[in-house]
Formats: C-alpha cells, structure tokens, sequence
C-alpha cells in the first residue's frame, strides 16, 4: 500500500502549478474509510496565499467528510529533476496533520523504490493540539 500511495503522489504531483519555484510536490493521503485523497501545491506571486500539496490533500477530505486518516505519502522535487528523497512537510502543514492525525499517523518520503516512514509524533514533537486551549 505504501508504494502505491506513493506512486498515486507522484501522478498527483504533475498537476502542480509551481510557476515561481518550480519546486512541485504531489501528496497522497490514505483516510480510513480507504479512500485516497490527492493534493498538489499551488503557487501565488504574492507567495501568502500559496497553498501545500498536503493541506490540499487534507482540505479535499474534510470536505468530503472524511475525518480519520491512516497515512500520507509526499513527493517533491524541482520540475524536471529527480524526486528528492527527504521532502518532509512544513511546519504548517504538520499542525494541520496535528489536528486531524494520531501520533502513531504514517508520513511516507521519498521515491516509489526508496522511501522511508515517520510518524507524526517523529516530526512534530511537542505538538500543540487542542488539551492545551
């Protein structure tokens, strides 16, 4: 499951619209229901309202209603280079995962033939979620 999520990333990747970076990421999210959600960066000029491959992925599923989520594989790299294998997400995007993710939630990096697995917990230590409001 892991590769293919991986490989359904890259696909999602050639959707990105990445005029100013040329940095594309495709994201691939697994809800528990077993649906997979895509997600692709998309850039602004003024760079603020620029939104990330994951939260893209993520937003598309709330949408649809889904709220429980299992794993989400990431792919980037610069257009028309190999994908980089460490492409970990932002600080944004991890708090997002924070509020919707368990600890143990499955963040797969890298290349459909080389890539690794953290946990949330791995990289957001210390999270602020919402025992602490």
């Amino acid at each position: 499951m892991k590769k293919q999520l991986i490989e359904t990333a890259v696909k999602a990747r050639e959707m990105a619209y990445a005029p100013y970076s040329h940095y594309k990421v495709g994201a691939a999210l697994l809800a528990k229901s077993g649906k997979i959600y895509t997600g692709c960066n998309v850039e602004n000029a003024s760079f603020t309202p620029t939104n990330c491959a994951e939260r893209t992925a993520f937003f598309k599923a709330i949408s649809e209603g889904d709220r429980e989520f299992e794993m989400i594989a990431i792919v980037a790299g610069k257009d028309g280079e190999e994908l980089s294998k460490n492409c970990t997400p932002c600080g944004v995007c991890r708090q997002v995962m924070t509020e919707f993710c368990h600890k143990d939630f499955k963040i797969i990096l890298g290349t459909p033939d080389d890539f690794k697995v953290l946990t949330l917990e791995e990289i957001m230590p210390h999270s602020f979620t919402a025992t602490e409001l």
